[in-house]
């Protein structure tokens, strides 16, 4: 092993510094990535990729798509877990002499994830096409030897790299193939016989009478649906894991929500009392713990994909459903409700099931069975979010549009789903006639009820601009076309008739109001799934502009929500976002706060308790410490929200929250959250091109607010601290002060 390492270095040392010349020392960084040439590569190689996918034949996709998995599957789980074991330092950290043509990193060396990666997509690409090794195999090779040149890996890491490269794209094709004989002719036999081999899809290619005959005629609808379904369970052990993963911290309402499942009740301050009973159960069953949570969101987003799936395979085809569900996979507002556990994703779920259970009960002949799931739907609805009484509205819109839904007014069905739906409003009326209908004050004040009306056209254009964002830019234009084309023909078509209404005038509503107030984007989110139905619907008989719109929709809508799962993606591919501006900002550092604030703390007083300026980070705060998680449901939590005079948030009903009582002569350590620092104008260019930016205005230290220094003999600012992850951004700023007996 000593000769093998000698060896090592004598070469890294001959190509690192006896080969250095003009031509290498530009080149070399180039291919490696450096001076800005990975930002070009990424975008080359993702328009390729589209170009597959569109253009490439099945061939060309399932290569395409291979290259994909092998390089994210390979990277972390391969490379980079025997990096981890192997601990190998990079030469310029470990040897003298290294001429540093692309900085030093603390990452391990060993193996090398370019070369690993190159030789792995060079591996696929000669499984598909054999005259490409002559370019893939060479380009690969020049890669890797780029960095040894540049002194960030030595020969022997990037010979270990190329050949764990070249050895898991071998066995990823033969498993992938293997998967789809045994799976194919099972669950897709037409598909299989059309497709039998995917390397070489030319090969064996049946008549059509020959697949028919064994397939069946339904086969291919079949086959869709099946699709389908294996791309929901796929998505909801994928979500579960992505949770575990512990990648993102819990947000700020989640964890206020949390410390309600620790105090169970009929309403809340703000919510009914559904999302804590959901919080309630995934802890019981996951612990305490991101995942336990938020363990029923993608099951919710799973229960959902499956009724929509449903929905649309009886009114539209199968074909058509299972594109809807992809393209659910690219709208960035439900991808998050199918990771974050809000009030929004049950509200969403029940919503649609009130109206697939209601399209149901419209039908001739019916039983007064789906009136009664109808109603049971919208009563479960409104235990999560008072706004699911909008859909009594939408209700009474569509039967004031649609005659022939009339009769059934005179019959005993929706009378019951009406009653179902009060009894659901029954706890919160409970809870608030006990508590001076403080949450029908709060909701008056978050609309702006109690404001008088400015019109203003920046509010509104605000909120529809956030919602085509979050909607997917490109779907967003199909619903809004969808939607006016279904109002100018709504007397020929029923079921587009009752989509619109159950989620067009609950939009336009928002919408209107927002030339009074802000309304949050997530406000609509009920009425995503049937807009979404209703563009299935009316695009569906216009295949040619549908393709079109789904291609442009899909593609980027997917590589955004891969984003939005790992903001980190964007620095490996172009550079690292200030964590300012990082998507995840709201979601990320947590933990490294809560360490920080519980080390102070116990530096300033062990015996002390912890005031939080906002309800969200006392919350925060309470999950992710140990101490404080412990003691969430004790006489004396560790833990507190700055205490108040009047109702704020749900800490002033719960009597052991109120410091001001319970720890006279005690001290006490203020946490205040700061708000992000802004950056100078012009750090986009800067970013793009890995350059410094800075950060302008920078608020000075501050004292602590009034309501803490007239309950304190004294405060004294502990400081202010950056909470940096490992890869040295700031993702959270506190500020923190000590406070000396409470009076």
């Amino acid at each position: 092993m000593q000769w093998l390492q000698s060896l090592d270095t004598a070469l890294f040392h001959f190509v690192n510094g006896t080969l250095s010349n003009p031509v290498f020392d530009w080149l070399m960084p180039l291919l490696s990535g450096g001076h800005g040439a990975l930002r070009w590569f990424t975008i080359a190689v993702v328009v390729i990729f589209i170009v597959a996918l569109i253009r490439g034949g099945a061939r060309g996709r399932i290569c395409a798509i291979l290259i994909l998995v092998v390089v994210a599957a390979g990277d972390p789980l391969v490379i980079g877990t025997i990096k981890n074991a192997v601990g190998r330092p990079r030469p310029c950290m470990a040897l003298s002499e290294v001429v540093e043509r692309l900085g030093c990193s603390a990452s391990g060396s060993m193996p090398s994830a370019h070369a690993a990666n190159w030789f792995a997509a060079a591996t696929v690409m000669f499984l598909f096409y054999r005259r490409s090794a002559w370019f893939m195999y060479p380009m690969a090779a020049v890669v890797a030897f780029s960095r040894v040149y540049c002194g960030v890996h030595y020969p022997g890491d990037v010979t270990a790299g190329a050949i764990l490269g070249c050895g898991y794209a071998i066995c990823l094709t033969v498993l992938t193939q293997s998967a789809w004989n045994f799976i194919g002719r099972k669950y897709f036999p037409c598909w299989h016989l059309q497709l039998p081999s995917l390397v070489n899809p030319q090969l064996a290619k049946p008549k059509l009478e020959t697949k028919i005959a064994a397939a069946g005629d339904s086969a291919p609808e079949v086959e869709w649906l099946r699709l389908g379904y294996f791309v929901i369970v796929l998505g909801l052990v994928a979500r579960w894991i992505y949770l575990a993963s512990g990648l993102i911290s819990l947000s700020g309402d989640e964890a206020y929500q949390w410390l309600w499942s620790k105090h169970l009740a009929l309403s809340y301050f703000s919510k009914p009392t559904g999302i804590a009973l959901l919080q309630w159960a995934g802890t019981h069953i996951a612990g305490d713990t991101e995942l336990g949570v938020r363990f029923f969101s993608p099951v919710i987003a799973a229960v959902l994909s499956f009724v929509v799936l449903r929905f649309l395979a009886r009114e539209t085809g199968a074909r058509t459903a299972f594109w809807v569900l992809m393209a659910t996979l690219a709208t960035p507002l439900l991808v998050a409700g199918s990771v974050l556990m809000t009030i929004d994703p049950p509200l969403v779920l029940c919503w649609m099931l009130a109206i697939v259970a209601g399209w149901r009960a419209l039908q001739p002949n019916v039983t007064t069975r789906d009136w009664l799931c109808a109603g049971l739907a919208m009563g479960l609805g409104v235990l999560f979010k008072q706004s699911a009484v909008y859909q009594i509205l939408c209700w009474a819109i569509f039967f004031g549009l649609q005659p022939a839904a009339r009769p059934q007014l005179r019959t005993a069905g929706p009378w019951l789903a009406l009653l179902i739906f009060s009894l659901g409003l029954l706890p919160s009326i409970i809870w608030n006639a006990q508590h001076g209908w403080v949450t029908f004050h709060h909701l008056s004040d978050n609309a702006g009820l109690n404001h008088p009306w400015h019109p203003t056209l920046a509010n509104f254009l605000d909120f529809i601009l956030s919602e085509a964002g979050l909607l997917n830019p490109v779907f967003f234009v199909a619903a809004c076309w969808a939607a006016f084309a279904t109002w100018k023909q709504r007397k020929e078509n029923p079921l587009a008739l009752y989509l619109f209404c159950m989620s067009v005038p609950v939009f336009v509503g928002h919408a209107l109001y927002a030339l009074h107030s802000r309304i949050l984007p997530n406000w609509i989110a009920p009425v995503v799934p049937p807009l979404f139905c209703l563009t299935a619907l009316y695009w569906h008989d216009r295949q040619r502009f549908a393709k079109c719109l789904l291609v442009a929709g899909l593609f980027p809508g997917i590589i955004l929500s891969a984003f939005m799962y790992d903001s980190d993606l964007i620095g490996k591919l172009v550079a690292k976002l200030p964590g300012e501006v990082d998507p995840s900002h709201r979601v990320r550092g947590w933990r490294e706060t809560t360490q920080m604030v519980e080390k102070e703390r116990v530096r300033f007083d062990p015996n002390s308790f912890v005031i939080a300026d906002r309800y969200a980070t006392a919350g925060l705060f309470s999950f992710y410490s140990a101490a404080a998680r412990g003691a969430v449901d004790s006489p004396k939590p560790l833990v507190y929200c700055l205490d108040a005079d009047r109702p704020l948030s749900q800490f002033y009903f719960w009597p052991e929250y109120h410091y001001l009582d319970t720890r006279r002569g005690e001290n006490a350590v203020f946490v205040r959250q700061l708000e992000p620092y802004k950056i100078e104008s012009g750090w986009v260019w800067k970013w793009l091109n890995h350059q410094e930016f800075d950060y302008v205005n920078i608020p000075p230290l501050t004292t602590a607010p009034t309501s803490i220094t007239d309950h304190f003999e004294s405060v004294t600012n502990l400081g202010r601290f950056d909470i940096k992850l490992k890869d040295g951004r700031v993702f959270q700023r506190i500020e923190i002060f000590g406070c000396y007996h409470l009076k």
